[in-house]
């Protein structure tokens, strides 16, 4: 009787039963430097995602040959930091292309739905108050629970007629708005919007508005740049600061919200799928969208257990637009005296 072709496992057609895989060939084999110039990370780092994802990554299946968690997650990670599915890399672990295909998706689905665990504002009063310090002792500005910015990640056009992802480069992407801590640690990231759409208009739709429109964090400030409107919960630079303490404001204004350019690049040296040099995310946007979250997860927790993230000045160096903008902070009276209290009371 003919067996359906949908019924038949490709890595089976492509290697056979005898082809060796990462289900025999366990991770004490190999050294840390292997695991690390393959797939990234080291072996305590990869062995903490095997027990975090192994319940989502474990399904029922007729397979033969079910793909173990931790093959799938060397898969996964071998993509987030190369940036392509390499023969090699299937070849290295076992598996065809349509495997880690899969297994890249499995990852990223499972990665997205800790997302909330691992990327959120502190709400204990001690930890805000930490995020203000840490900030503080940056460049003595006072307040901060945050820096903000948006940076832009090159996908395939979904299709001819739609350009809303269209940036103002003519490239095809996402537009990522991220807040982070002092340290680099990310407390927001929303990676679902179209490359259209100005980081200012971005921010007026997003689920950060509502939060600090609502004083959900009513006991700081976020920092910004200037292509972002002055609000109350919101500080960014002023145009042609005119007297000795506006000067010190707009200093130590741009050495603060330096730490997000720094986070941008990080996460671009170490996942280079989203660094463009490999090329655009051939995905749908929202499946790229969750590749880019599923990125800033394995950031996170990465940073929290103390891997060394720094990054290489010529790696992740993929041109981002560059938005024009018309400031209208002088409309908020509200927030240009909340920003000139600040500059009188600390910069003086």
């Amino acid at each position: 009787m003919a067996i359906p072709i949908a019924m038949l496992d490709c890595d089976l057609l492509l290697y056979g039963r005898g082809h060796r895989t990462l289900d025999r060939f366990k991770l004490d084999d190999v050294t840390d430097e292997y695991l690390v110039s393959t797939y990234g990370f080291p072996r305590q780092f990869i062995c903490y995602l095997v027990d975090l994802l192994g319940n989502n990554l474990t399904r029922p299946t007729q397979r033969s040959r079910a793909i173990s968690p931790e093959t799938q997650i060397l898969a996964a990670l071998g993509f987030y930091t190369s940036g392509s599915f390499q023969t090699r890399m299937g070849d290295a672990i076992g598996i065809s292309q349509a495997s880690m295909s899969r297994c890249v998706s499995n990852v990223t689905d499972a990665l997205v739905e800790r997302a909330s665990q691992f990327i959120h504002f502190p709400m204990e009063k001690r930890a805000r108050q930490q995020l203000k310090d840490e900030f503080y002792g940056l460049a003595g500005l006072p307040g901060v629970l945050g820096v903000l910015d948006c940076t832009h990640v090159a996908i395939k056009a979904p299709n001819a007629e739609d350009l809303s992802y269209v940036n103002c480069k003519g490239v095809h992407s996402l537009n990522c708005m991220m807040v982070c801590d002092a340290r680099g640690l990310l407390l927001n990231v929303e990676t679902q919007w179209p490359g259209s759409l100005q980081d200012n208009v971005l921010l007026q739709q997003s689920v950060l508005n509502t939060q600090f429109e609502s004083e959900m964090h009513k006991d700081g400030w976020l920092l910004a740049d200037s292509a972002f409107f002055l609000r109350t919960w919101l500080m960014t630079p002023l145009h042609g600061p005119e007297t000795p303490a506006e000067n010190r404001y707009n200093i130590a204004h741009s050495a603060t919200h330096s730490v997000i350019e720094q986070t941008f690049q990080a996460i671009r040296s170490r996942f280079r799928c989203l660094d463009g040099t490999k090329g655009t995310l051939q995905y749908s946007p929202e499946k790229c969208s969750h590749i880019i979250l599923a990125c800033c997860v394995l950031y996170n927790i990465a940073l929290e257990q103390g891997l060394d993230l720094c990054y290489s000045p010529t790696i992740g160096s993929a041109e981002q637009p560059e938005e024009a903008y018309e400031q209208m902070e002088s409309l908020d009276s509200e927030a240009y005296c909340t920003r000139q209290e600040l500059i009188l009371t600390h910069f003086s």
